[in-house]
Formats: structure tokens, sequence, C-alpha cells
């Protein structure tokens, strides 16, 4: 089975690349999905978390307040490496079971989003490393749209690689600055040299 593992920077467009794989049919897992179920009412993940940080990033119906604990982590690198402890060996061993039963079952080709893959060491467990791209400028765009400020942008950015490092160190390269049909193309022509057919349509399992 080929696995590709597709990161960029924060706002690139990797959410949007998973909904081209899977209207493709490409099994596509993200990362950020898992992220939130690992810290589900009553996990082990949120009571660690707690344990940690306080109950103040709690909502009243007792789930986790996101932008609470964002709030803390963004702005302390000895918080934020507190929390990548707790969630990323249990994001890791998520993506690593579901790939393993993507291969038990015959998928030829099957794809995980992981927006810290260079950063934690991934990229030796796929044989392609996709990073998704765009210009600062657009990133600034599309991160103050969620409603972020600039402080809370430089802090999410800044404790990434930059897109820049990231483009460099993939295998391959998707420019997400035009269209959604360009941004989709591109999709399908990696899809065409990865899986054959060569003329850019679906790719059917």
């Amino acid at each position: 089975m080929v696995r590709w593992g597709i990161t960029g920077g924060i706002g690139a467009g990797k959410s949007t690349a998973g909904s081209i794989l899977a209207a493709r049919g490409i099994p596509f897992l993200d990362t950020d999905d898992v992220a939130r179920e690992v810290v589900e009412p009553g996990s082990e993940g949120l009571s660690e978390i707690l344990r940690t940080f306080g109950r103040g990033i709690l909502r009243p119906d007792g789930s986790l307040d996101r932008a609470a604990l964002a709030a803390i982590v963004f702005r302390s690198d000895e918080c934020r490496k507190q929390l990548e402890s707790i969630l990323h060996p249990r994001i890791h061993a998520a993506w690593t079971a579901w790939l393993e039963r993507q291969e038990s079952m015959g998928t030829p080709l099957a794809a995980v989003v992981i927006p810290l893959l260079f950063e934690k060491g991934y990229a030796g467990d796929f044989q392609d490393v996709i990073a998704v791209g765009c210009t600062d400028a657009t990133q600034w765009i599309r991160l103050r749209a969620r409603g972020w400020d600039d402080s809370e942008i430089a802090a999410r950015v800044g404790s990434q690689w930059p897109t820049a490092r990231k483009l460099a160190a993939a295998d391959r390269v998707i420019w997400n600055e035009g269209t959604a049909d360009v941004h989709a193309r591109q999709w399908d022509r990696l899809l065409a040299a990865r899986l054959g057919g060569g003329d850019g349509g679906q790719v059917r399992r």
C-alpha cells in the first residue's frame, strides 16, 4: 500500500485536500479530527490535560474549550510542549493503527494529514510526503477569516516550520493559491502518476 503523508502550514488547505481525495475514493484521515477525539469528555487524554492545565479550560458541558487551551499553549513553549506530550503519542497510535487497517483491507493508497509531520520526525513512515503551500499573505488572510487576531496568528504560525522549509523537505508540493479546480487538478496528476490511468480522472478503489 502506498502511504501518503500530507502536511503544510496552517491555513494552507490540507483539509480541503482531504475532501478532494475522499471524493476520488482515497481513504483519508485528518489528525486534527483525531486530536478532537482523544480529548472527548471521559477520555484519558482530557483527564491528563485537566491535571496539567486545570479545570478552567472546560466548557460548562464538560467538553474541552479549545480556544481557552490555545490561549495558554500558543503563548508558552513549555505549555505547548506539555500539551504535545499528552496528545501526540495518542494521535500517533491512532493514525498508525488506521494505516495498518487500510493495508489489511488491501487499500492501494491511503493518506494522512499531519500538520507537524516534519517537526515530529514522521517523514520516514510514508512513501510520499506531500506539502500543501501558499504565500504568507494568503495564509494570513485565511487565518484572519477564522476570527483570529494577528497575535494569535503569529503564535500559531511560529509554532511550526516555515512554509518554505516544509515545501523544500517534501517529496511533492501542492501550491494552493489558485481556484479550487486548480487545486484539485494538481491532486489528480499525483494520483494518476501513483495509481495509473494517466488521464487525471477519478481514481477508483
